[in-house]
């Protein structure tokens, strides 16, 4: 089962099952020279929502590691919308829209106040048997446990 994605300029997909939001304030660390969200950090703000997410369906690295299953990120990909700036207030949400063979998640990052949209991304992840090191062409039935579905 796939949840629905983005389709089309301007239309939205319906949200998904499993999400996370994340609220957090620019830090000066994070800036660029040129005084904005240097681009590279974006990756960071990905990771710390990536990780409620993951948090929220009780499946984190620890818990799948201890699965027997790593999740390589293989493919990221970024949108930069509008520059992010100091002090300005972020809202990141994650959005698990592939679970079947990889899991694929898409973000929003936008500013709090206004919900302009800053930066679109999205990552895939595959399973990898950590014993064997042999990269799994479907999802391991206990990422389907910990969804609350039936593997297919």
């Amino acid at each position: 089962m796939q949840a629905p994605t983005h389709k089309g300029r301007g239309r939205k997909a319906a949200p998904s099952r499993w999400h996370a939001e994340v609220e957090m304030q620019v830090q000066f660390f994070d800036l660029d020279p040129m005084e904005i969200v240097w681009h590279g950090r974006y990756v960071k703000y990905l990771e710390v929502v990536r990780c409620a997410l993951l948090d929220s369906i009780g499946y984190n690295y620890v818990e799948m590691k201890a699965s027997g299953y790593a999740w390589p990120v293989i493919d990221m990909h970024l949108r930069y919308v509008a520059p992010a700036t100091f002090g300005q207030r972020l809202t990141l949400r994650a959005d698990l829209v592939e679970w079947e063979n990889r899991l694929k998640i898409e973000y929003m990052v936008s500013d709090s106040l206004t919900g302009k949209r800053l930066n679109r991304a999205s990552t895939t992840q595959v399973a990898v048997h950590i014993a064997s090191g042999e990269m799994c062409f479907a999802s391991p039935p206990v990422l389907f446990e910990k969804l609350g579905l039936e593997a297919v």
